[in-house]
């Protein structure tokens, strides 16, 4: 039955844990997670998964509460379990509420839903119950999130910039039994994910159910690898052990914020702290912190924060969380597992029908990928710990499919490139310049490899490389943006959902904001599109280059271009050299180095 966790009903009685075995069980406890991570991207077939990583796995205590994971996506992993919340805000608890004892052997949950703890809905939970082999309890839970690239909607790829409501970006899940007493589901994974989105006028089921599927079933593989992992430390160590050791890691990682919360108040000679940052659209995200520097807790409070907005960069509570979790356990200069104790010295109040607590039907998808990065933004603002980072995933999706203009189904496919797997630069900080071309905060997935991209798609790549100029000058200077540049081989509908186009990311004690992004639609001129009068003789500027913004949706032509320029880092302090002239602007670009999977493999046989 799950429960709360008792360490006194330990049969090994300690004074306190042991360094030794604290040490090594949180290594265990993360080792459990890595493994799952390993298996998932063995076995799926997607881009998304195998090659850019866009998943995460973790290990959870029989009250729902976060215990360990690898070092995945961190907006994945705090919105999945979190303490102290109501349970439409953390999935894994959401699930147990909703099914108490019900579950047993062999149960398999799905869900993806943002109010029953999902971040947006092409992130997809698998959840796993872990049960003694003796009492039959729950004794842990396995869960695994990973990004599928199309769940329906109303454009291919399930991230639609132009979304009002959240019908629009595909199938929503509250919860499912995929696999029910070891028996999977197939008819009703069809049902939630083809025909139930398809219902929504103008929006289609799910283009590529194979490929989800398949991916799904790599997912439950992962969780079930855990459970085997699981139950290998409950043999060696027994389960009281086992669990109290559980419980000391969560109390290890609370302490360690307690102790950096008091020490951001002496250092800041205050206990209150504040800052604002804007999205694009001029929507304000405002934070106030309020230490106690005895008990070492705090209380974040986003009151002043902008109401619900129309599009979609509304985010759920679950991702505000995340965020936090996330900055917390970043400004740790501690080598210890993000875990639910992170978040137990604080409360954060968000204001009701602002956009960091949306309604029900109120569009998502680019409040987890964009509006996340701005929340960390200003918590790192706040805390005075470092210059922003591009502060922008770059979200690019294209695809072909769904419904035609009379509204019948065509088949086609989607694909997903965010993540800020179009990397940008990021923010200085005190005694470190900004890293050039690098994914940041939340985001941690990878470019996928230019062969793979160019041989599963028909696309071209033109340029991938650093856009020089656009990092923030200062005593320690920003990290460069990039630039990447597609060419479509076929016509197709393309669609980029982006931040930071109008609003530079800021630096800090005086140094210079990272420039801004832009994003370009290089248009061959067409007599069909009416760019040439017909019979006209060929232009001498065959192309027309046209800035669509931070959020559009372009069909695009044969040999049609998008042009991305990622904003950079901002950077940190007065640069005094530079100012009085005695400093070349330009000295901070640092030589090319080979980096990525092919250097990585070769740095490694060249180790042997």
């Amino acid at each position: 039955m799950p429960g709360s966790i008792d360490p006194s009903s330990s049969k090994t009685p300690t004074n306190g844990p042991d360094p030794i075995l604290l040490t090594l069980f949180a290594n265990r406890f993360m080792s459990v997670a890595e493994a799952m991570g390993r298996s998932l991207q063995q076995t799926s077939i997607s881009t998304n998964i195998k090659e850019r990583l866009d998943f995460s796995c973790a290990l959870f205590a029989p009250d729902g509460d976060l215990v360990a994971n690898a070092p995945f996506i961190p907006i994945h992993l705090g919105s999945m379990s979190l303490p102290r919340l109501d349970l439409a805000d953390s999935a894994v608890k959401y699930q147990m509420n909703l099914h108490g004892e019900t579950l047993k052997e062999g149960d398999v949950l799905m869900t993806n839903s943002p109010h029953a703890g999902g971040s947006h809905l092409p992130d997809i939970t698998i959840i796993t119950p872990v049960f003694d082999s003796n009492s039959k309890e729950i004794i842990f839970f396995t869960a695994s999130r990973g990004h599928h690239a199309d769940i329906g909607g109303i454009l291919p790829g399930s991230m639609p910039p132009t979304s009002v409501n959240i019908f629009e970006e595909g199938a929503e899940i509250e919860s499912f039994k995929i696999v029910d007493g070891g028996m999977f589901d197939h008819d009703g994974l069809v049902e939630y994910m083809v025909e139930k989105p398809s219902r929504y006028p103008g929006s289609s089921g799910c283009r590529n159910i194979r490929d989800v599927e398949s991916d799904l079933k790599a997912q439950i593989a992962a969780n079930h690898k855990g459970i085997q992992l699981i139950h290998a430390i409950v043999e060696d160590y027994g389960l009281a052990t086992v669990q109290e050791y559980m419980y000391h890691i969560r109390s290890n990682a609370e302490m360690s914020v307690r102790n950096l919360l008091r020490d951001v108040a002496k250092r800041a000679g205050s206990n209150v702290l504040g800052a604002i940052d804007y999205l694009d659209d001029g929507s304000p995200i405002r934070l106030r912190v309020e230490i106690n520097e005895i008990d070492g807790s705090a209380v974040l409070d986003f009151d002043g924060t902008g109401y619900e907005v129309r599009g979609n960069l509304n985010s759920p509570i679950s991702v505000v969380h995340s965020a936090v979790i996330y900055c917390m356990r970043a400004m740790l200069d501690l080598d210890i597992p993000l875990n639910a104790g992170c978040l137990v010295p604080l409360e954060i109040k968000i204001p009701q029908k602002s956009l960091l607590s949306p309604s029900r039907t109120a569009a998502v998808c680019g409040g987890n990928v964009l509006t996340s990065q701005r929340i960390v933004d200003v918590v790192l603002k706040a805390f005075h710990a470092a210059a922003a980072s591009q502060g922008c995933t770059n979200n690019l999706t294209f695809g072909t499919g769904g419904k035609d203009k009379d509204g019948k189904a065509v088949a086609g496919w989607g694909y997903y490139e965010a993540r800020a797997t179009i990397a940008g630069g990021s923010g200085a900080g005190p005694g470190w310049h900004g890293t050039d071309g690098v994914h940041t905060h939340i985001t941690n997935t990878r470019i996928g490899d230019v062969e793979i991209l160019e041989r599963r798609y028909p696309v071209m790549l033109h340029q991938f490389g650093l856009r020089h100029g656009s990092a923030g000058l200062g005593k320690w200077h920003g990290g460069e943006g990039v630039t990447r540049e597609l060419e479509f081989l076929e016509p197709m509908q393309v669609s980029i959902l982006s931040e930071r186009r109008t609003r530079q990311p800021y630096g800090m004690e005086g140094g210079g904001p990272g420039a801004m992004g832009r994003n370009t639609w290089v248009k061959r001129l067409r007599t069909e599109d009416g760019d040439l009068a017909p019979n006209a003789r060929s232009s001498t500027t065959p192309t027309r280059e046209i800035n669509i913004g931070g959020k559009a949706t372009v069909w695009m032509g044969k040999s049609d271009r998008l042009v991305i320029e990622t904003p950079g880092g901002g950077a940190w302090g007065i640069d005094e050299d530079a100012v009085h002239g005695k400093k070349d602007l330009g000295a901070h670009v640092s030589a090319w180095e080979p980096r990525g999977s092919i250097a990585e493999r070769a740095a490694a046989q060249a180790g042997f």
